[in-house]
Formats: structure tokens, C-alpha cells, sequence
């Protein structure tokens, strides 16, 4: 099974701590090593990027380390792959090079 960690129970992400592969079960785990949910991976992951907790409605937060870290650009599932595709940051603004990514 594969394993997550979720920064901060306000948050509505978790990072993948290895390469996760659509359809794999997904253990996320907080900060304390608790296990807090378990979900099925609709999307590939790459080592180090996010998984929706919960379904996310376009425009609303995106949640990482307990702060708003942008907000989504389209509806996002539990389980589906948060990037660059589907949300829009609130750090830096998208190039088009970042945007053919995915």
C-alpha cells in the first residue's frame, strides 16, 4: 500500500511519499504517524506531489500546511492528482511551459 502525509488536519491535500500508480490504495498518514484515512488513487502521482482528500469544487481553497496555497481551477475528486492542471496558485503565477506539463 501506498503512504501519504497530511501537514495539518485543515488540510484537504496530502504529499505521496513514493510514486503512486491509479487505482493503488493510498494510506495518509498526519504528522503524529496516525493513520487518518485511507483512498484509492484516481491518477498517477509522482514522488512528492498531492492527492485530493476530499472533493474539491472549482474555485474553492486548496489546503497544504494548514494555509490556503491556491484555489481550484476545476472540480477535483478524492484521490485525482492536485497540480498545476487543475489549480491555481497563489505563490506564482503559470507560464505556458508549466501549463503543457501534466
Amino acid at each position: 500500500m501506498k503512504k501519504a502525509i497530511t501537514m495539518d488536519a485543515k488540510d484537504n491535500v496530502a504529499t505521496v511519499i513514493s510514486a503512486t500508480t491509479a487505482g493503488e490504495e493510498v494510506e495518509i498518514f498526519s504528522t503524529k504517524q496516525e493513520v487518518v484515512q485511507h483512498i484509492k488513487a484516481r491518477d498517477s502521482l509522482p514522488l512528492g506531489h498531492k492527492i485530493a482528500l476530499t472533493d474539491i469544487s472549482q474555485g474553492d481553497s486548496i489546503k497544504k500546511y494548514g494555509a490556503v496555497i491556491g484555489k481550484a481551477s476545476k472540480d477535483i475528486a478524492v484521490g485525482e492528482y492536485v497540480h498545476i492542471h487543475n489549480v491555481e496558485s497563489n505563490r506564482m503565477p503559470l507560464t505556458e511551459h508549466m501549463l503543457s506539463y501534466k
